[in-house]
């Protein structure tokens, strides 16, 4: 039963899902401050509106509109930045249980060794949801900034009429 650890086979096997943790890992903590960039920029969003609200600003029916927009572009991306993190916590917990269960099957179950493949299988199909999620949720920060862009072209047209 215990044969199998004498040799590398459990420790060579389990370095793959853990190089994947690691790489899951890193996808978390950018796709957090993502999702930090995004709340900051509905709180200055949320301030400009109130700005609005007060009478402070020029433009009253285009900002309302663009800022509508905004949000609902910010809403979107948050969607989309906390599904991409539910898939990576979630291959990241699957990397963890393929190791995990490649060392106990090796040590005593051989004949179900193909589990851990299985697990550390569907850990990849999460990571690669996610990172799917992630390219979208870029697109929509492109629209974000595109629309950004367009609605400060239009005050600066605006100005120069007067």
């Amino acid at each position: 039963m215990f044969d199998s650890f004498s040799n590398s086979e459990i420790l060579s096997g389990m370095i793959t899902p853990a190089v994947l943790v690691s790489a899951c890992a890193s996808l978390i903590f950018s796709t957090a401050n993502r999702l930090g960039r995004i709340f900051d920029r509905v709180n200055l969003l949320k301030s400009e509106v109130e700005l609005l609200l007060d009478g402070k600003r020029s433009f009253h029916t285009e900002r309302m509109i663009y800022m509508r927009h905004q949000l609902s572009v910010q809403k979107k991306r948050a969607v989309l930045i906390q599904r991409s993190m539910a898939f990576l916590y979630l291959a990241t917990s699957l990397f963890v249980i393929s190791s995990l269960t490649l060392a106990i099957t090796l040590a005593f179950a051989k004949e179900y060794s193909w589990i851990p493949t299985v697990v550390a299988i569907t850990g990849g199909i999460c990571l690669f949801l996610a990172s799917a999620l992630l390219f979208y949720e870029s697109r929509y920060n492109l629209t974000f900034i595109n629309r950004q862009i367009e609605f400060t072209e239009f005050l600066e047209r605006e100005v120069d009429k007067k």
